[in-house]
């Protein structure tokens, strides 16, 4: 098996680079689409990033090892999802729940959980949530290409009636319906963190007086706070129990875990690349282990964050180019500068800043990575740091085949669910940034008692604008800086996700 990556050409760095960033969308405006999405490769690998912390990255490559593999002890909490009360479904529903979905995989996860809780609210049956295409990513991946529908509904049946299509009289409450004009049964009133009670005085009259309601938009329309006890574990119920993957992609998954646990030895010259032979010694410190990094470092990320990632004036014209399009200015970061970002801890860490993390925090070059990442904004020039400091890492592409491939080719939220999928089975995970998978994941690894790292962006930042640290000062602070940062129980508090923080809502005191 040969590595999905290569050596990009290097392409020289000069003035003409800049000039030719700010004359391509004048004469060649085709190469935007409507979204605003530059051709591939058109803008930000044009200069190769320069490596930004030089000095650390050589302390790095001699660093000692420490055991980071150990799991945690037990926290005194556990899971904790059935109703307090035996559930008990209405005799007579007054009508079906509708809602269309927006986001990306875990967006969408987390709206599943609050449809089935609005659902339970009102005493209604909900319809298989519909999920929008991804204006970003184009996927077009419905709830049954993903999740386990049988398995879904029969984890539910005695909470809620599910049914997977509306009954023939009800036809015509389409995605496509709603789209052409105001309908009577579609509420697009719902507000951010609505309360249960908003749901009764509002949606539940619809029900009674149409017999269905259809709810868009529908991200995070239902508030943590305030909700009864049996509706917040039914959530959690949704989320840790009832949503699971579809056969073909935990197969998948299956297949990547087992061969980052028992990786074969070399078969060929044309593998050393990608695949090197651990001595004995260090085979012993982590045999069968591997940590998967989520590296959220794509075009869209870079220039919504507004940061500076070493890609030049090239690099920062295309992420401006790109801002003023998608967004048309409404990018706040950008009116603060780099260093006044790093020090608040509002820039995502670039592939060279989360390897240093890793390397400060003990992992070795045996480390057995997983990176779990959608394209990596700049190629592969912006993540030769990191594979530097961890010649085994792999992916989806390098791991499998293109035919084992075959159904998830293409379809983002597919992809998510099998790095979803492996992520869950490390034994530690981490991400370089924060977001709707970072969050999913933290929750479900919570939940779960699994090793999971969370990057102390404020102080993270601040050491990498210090130009005069060296190796051991900065291996110190990061160390002492996520001595507890490393999956300990830390309770919800007000406002806050139970998807991301399962203590105390979903989970008991043991």
């Amino acid at each position: 098996m040969k590595p999905y990556y290569h050596n990009q050409p290097h392409i020289h760095r000069g003035a003409l680079a800049g000039l030719l960033v700010l004359l391509f969308p004048i004469f060649f405006p085709n190469l935007f689409s409507p979204l605003g999405h530059a051709s591939p490769s058109i803008f930000s690998e044009w200069n190769t990033p320069k490596t930004r912390h030089v000095p650390l990255l050589k302390g790095a490559l001699q660093r000692e090892t420490s055991d980071l593999w150990s799991p945690l002890a037990n926290q005194g909490w556990k899971p904790c999802v059935e109703s307090k009360n035996t559930p008990v479904l209405p005799k007579k529903s007054p009508g079906y729940i509708q809602v269309f979905l927006d986001g990306g995989l875990n967006q969408q996860r987390m709206g599943i959980c609050d449809a089935v809780a609005v659902a339970k609210i009102l005493n209604a049956t909900l319809v298989i949530p519909h999920f929008e295409v991804n204006p970003v990513w184009k996927d077009s991946s419905s709830f049954t290409e993903i999740f386990d529908v049988d398995h879904f509904i029969n984890v539910l049946k005695d909470e809620i009636s599910i049914v997977k299509e509306l009954p023939k009289e009800y036809a015509w409450s389409t995605r496509e319906y709603y789209a052409t004009a105001i309908r009577a049964t579609r509420i697009k009133t719902a507000p951010v963190h609505a309360s249960s009670k908003w749901y009764l005085e509002n949606v539940l009259p619809m029900l009674q007086s149409y017999g269905i309601a259809a709810i868009a938009p529908f991200s995070h329309r239902l508030a943590f706070d305030n909700v009864p006890v049996d509706i917040q574990r039914l959530r959690c119920k949704v989320n840790f129990q009832a949503l699971v993957f579809v056969p073909h992609i935990t197969a998948l998954g299956e297949a990547l875990i087992s061969r980052l646990r028992y990786p074969p030895g070399k078969s060929g010259a044309a593998d050393t690349e990608y695949l090197r032979e651990i001595t004995d010694e260090k085979d012993k410190q982590g045999a069968g282990k591997f940590v998967v990094l989520h590296l959220r470092f794509d075009k869209d990320m870079a220039a919504h964050s507004a940061c500076d990632f070493g890609g030049g004036k090239a690099e920062k014209l295309a992420l401006a180019k790109y801002r003023q399009v998608i967004w048309q200015g409404r990018v706040l970061n950008s009116q603060f500068t780099d260093e006044e970002l790093r020090n608040q801890g509002r820039c995502p860490l670039t592939p060279e800043e989360i390897g240093l993390l890793l390397a400060a925090l003990g992992f070795d070059n045996s480390t057995r990575l997983y990176l779990a990442s959608h394209k990596v904004y700049g190629g592969e020039a912006r993540i030769s740091a990191l594979r530097k400091l961890f010649p085994l890492m792999e992916d989806k592409k390098s791991l499998t085949s293109e035919e084992e491939r075959s159904k998830i080719k293409g379809k983002a939220s597919l992809l998510a669910a099998v790095d979803y999928y492996v992520s869950m089975q490390s034994d530690i995970f981490i991400s370089a940034s924060p977001g709707n998978m970072h969050n999913a994941l933290v929750g479900h690894r919570t939940y779960e008692n699994l090793k999971t790292i969370r990057p102390n962006m404020g102080l993270l930042g601040q050491l990498f604008l210090n130009k005069s640290m060296g190796w051991s000062d900065f291996q110190m602070a990061v160390l002492e800086g996520h001595k507890n940062r490393q999956g300990q129980i830390r309770l919800r508090k007000e406002k806050q996700s139970i998807y991301t923080y399962p203590a105390p809502d979903c989970m008991c005191q043991a």
